[in-house]
């Protein structure tokens, strides 16, 4: 028997938010049920009206603001509100990292209670704008203007980005240019509903240190009318355009890119530094979007490894193996494992142009660990870096099973790290939480957390 008192849609009421919720959603409590009221800050007194209502929650939205946060402030982003893409911009950077810090914390409480843990303060940015090296805009024609940019949050609506305040400004001057030429060259651009049209999405990514970019175009087909012309044209955009790919996805599906990918102009990659470290980008290579922050991120993981040389360390889900060759210096060993076996064959490159004679397989990390181990191969420092899913429960039991003596967990989603804590702490004790803010004006958060083997 549900004994809650029973709430309506469109019913209103006076309602204190206590927390941010971890899509940036203020969170209050009516008569024992949680609103989540997307747009209100922690501390503002609203009145709220129900727009929704589920078993366990309610959605409602902001009536009226009676009490404002002294950390609200106007978006500077003129489509803020319609995009989605940020969900913090109302709120002043510094409270942000406050807030951040607790989506941690009220992961944990969920899972460890009782359990004290350690939570750093979070690592912002100096600057938290302009820092993504990387976007991908949708295009549509709408009457005879190309647009290109991303759908209106919870709609089939495109908003025609011209300036975007989390991109970098390399990123944005191409894409407008590629947008200006596909419309003057009346290039057929594609249609979401009838499937007809062939330049579907104009990708950019721009070498933060090194100045290099790269622009991919995604096609329903390989053939492009006017091709010469339109890449003669694309050439002249910027001197720093060192790579012009055509990538082709003729699926209808939300994923941007197909398994085809052609160079139709200089190089295949594009070259990146990030601290000491060298890496070639290509089209689909996973790369993370703010190399600032991802410096300040890989530096926690080398703080939490405490590498003294004589170490053997395995870096699981390791893509391209930026995390592995970051600590490789102070190591005696590494090793590592992706299920992407282009992942694999450009750590390989990586590892070998860094000097590191680093071991690269492809396959599960729990496969790889199980059968190590079995050859006397046990990590002293494994790190791990999954998807917003967490670790794979076999991949938990298998080390619980080796027993590496410290466990550097880089988790991005602050729910599944906490329940994998949940099953970590039977043989590890968490030493700390470090959080970094990789995404400002974001409800996202990245933490690093040391496990030392009880």
């Amino acid at each position: 028997m549900n004994d809650k008192p029973i709430i309506e849609e469109g019913q209103k009421f006076p309602l204190t938010i206590k927390r941010l919720g971890i899509n940036g959603e203020g969170i209050g409590y009516f008569k024992r049920n949680v609103i989540f009221v997307p747009g209100a800050l922690p501390g503002e007194e609203i009145t709220a009206q129900v727009t929704v209502v589920k078993r366990n929650f309610a959605e409602a939205r902001v009536v009226k603001l009676r009490t404002a946060s002294p950390h609200r402030q106007t978006p500077p982003c003129p489509i803020y509100e319609a995009c989605g893409g940020c969900q913090l911009q109302h709120m002043t950077y510094d409270q942000q990292l406050v807030e951040k810090r607790d989506l941690v914390i009220q992961a944990l409480e969920r899972y460890l209670k009782g359990t004290k843990v350690h939570v750093e303060k979070t690592i912002g940015m100096e600057d938290p704008w302009h820092y993504r090296n990387k976007s991908q805009f949708q295009t549509r024609l709408k009457g005879s203007k190309v647009i290109a940019g991303l759908f209106a949050e919870g709609s089939h609506q495109l908003l025609d980005i011209e300036q975007c305040i989390v991109q970098h400004p390399d990123t944005t001057v191409i894409t407008n240019a590629v947008k200006r030429i596909l419309e003057e060259l009346k290039m057929p651009i594609y249609d979401g509903k009838t499937m007809k049209g062939i330049i579907r999405t104009i990708v950019v990514r721009t070498g933060v240190k090194t100045g290099e970019i790269q622009l991919v175009l995604v096609t329903t087909r390989s053939k492009i009318p006017q091709k010469e012309l339109l890449l003669e044209r694309l050439k002249k955009i910027d001197t720093n355009l060192v790579s012009i790919v055509q990538n082709i996805n003729k699926e209808k599906t939300s994923l941007i890119f197909g398994d085809e990918t052609i160079t139709l102009f200089g190089k295949d990659t594009i070259h990146e530094e990030l601290g000491e470290l060298a890496f070639d980008l290509s089209a689909r290579a996973f790369f993370q979007l703010n190399p600032t922050q991802t410096v300040k991120l890989y530096n926690e993981i080398k703080r939490a490894a405490e590498l003294t040389g004589q170490e053997k360390v395995v870096d699981a889900y390791c893509g391209v193996g930026t995390i592995g060759l970051w600590l490789a210096d102070g190591a005696k060993e590494i090793r590592g494992m992706d299920v992407i076996h282009e992942s694999v064959v450009d750590a390989k490159a990586n590892a070998k142009k860094q000097g590191y004679a680093a071991k690269y397989v492809t396959g599960t990390a729990e496969k790889w660990l199980e059968l190590w181990s079995t050859e006397g191969f046990v990590p002293d420092v494994l790190t791990v870096d999954p998807p917003r899913t967490g670790l794979a429960d076999s991949l938990l039991k298998t080390i619980l099973k080796v027993k590496p003596k410290r466990f550097i967990y880089t988790s991005c989603n602050p729910s599944t790290l906490a329940k994998d804590l949940q099953q970590l702490t039977k043989i590890y004790r968490i030493e700390y939480i470090q959080p970094v803010d990789m995404f400002p004006q974001t409800a996202q958060v990245e933490s690093v957390t040391k496990l030392v083997l009880k």
